[in-house]
């Protein structure tokens, strides 16, 4: 059998697959090797080191991501681009610490940033605004994702048997509103903490709106106070 012909597409393919199965810790450049069957010297035809490696991965997560299209309702389409990037990174957990981590970012990657601050400046957003806007969306994506993975359950189910049997369910029980909160919340039909996503991000994206009807500010950072 003649030996297997790589590509570099082949090789973050590869190594995303590994990413999602086995986390991102496991990998290594003998181990994708070995995947691929190949010596991992040959790796380095396509990819420079370890760190261009996950540049490339990363890029690829990028690449899933449904950019906001600015000539479309700016509002609309952080929403879907949002919803998006929950999607993208529940599939590739182990991406979430990486996002912006990387400092030689690939084509998808600058794509995404291009994208999404020509979304907010064709709002009419203030350069100070879109900094604010931008920021404050990220981080409560990537933040509710970083919880939701985190969590000790999966279900509404695994939730409702934690809080109401075992150690937990006597810690619960000393603190009043922490009950107030399981009896109607987590032991309601139906409770699912994914179902709080969508809620939130509405209420992050009216806030940004707001800034829309604030009177026009100099877009300057504020200047410490000078001693007299």
């Amino acid at each position: 059998m003649p030996p297997r012909k790589l590509t570099r597409e082949g090789v973050l393919d590869t190594a995303v697959t590994m990413a999602d199965a086995e986390g991102i810790g496991r990998l290594s450049m003998r181990r994708l090797a070995g995947e691929l069957g190949v010596e991992a010297m040959s790796l380095y035809h396509h990819v420079a080191n370890k760190e261009a490696l996950l540049d490339g991965m990363v890029d690829r997560v990028y690449a899933e991501v449904a950019l906001p299209d600015p000539a479309r309702d700016w509002h609309a389409e952080l929403r879907r681009r949002s919803l998006s990037v929950r999607a993208v990174l529940g599939r590739h957990p182990w991406a979430l610490p990486l996002m912006e981590s990387r400092g030689a970012p690939g084509p998808a990657t600058l794509a995404y940033h291009e994208a999404n601050i020509a979304c907010l400046r064709s709002a009419g957003f203030t350069p100070a605004q879109v900094a604010h806007a931008y920021a404050v969306v990220d981080a409560f994506v990537y933040g509710f994702v970083l919880q939701e993975t985190s969590l000790p359950f999966r279900s509404g189910s695994e939730a409702a048997d934690l809080v109401s049997a075992g150690p937990l369910a006597e810690v619960v029980a000393a603190h009043p509103n922490m009950v107030w909160f399981t009896q109607h919340v987590v032991l309601a039909p139906g409770y699912d903490f994914s179902r709080e996503f969508e809620p939130g991000l509405d209420l992050v994206l009216e806030g940004i709106a707001a800034l829309l009807d604030l009177p026009d500010q100099p877009d300057q950072p504020d200047q410490p106070d000078q001693p007299d």
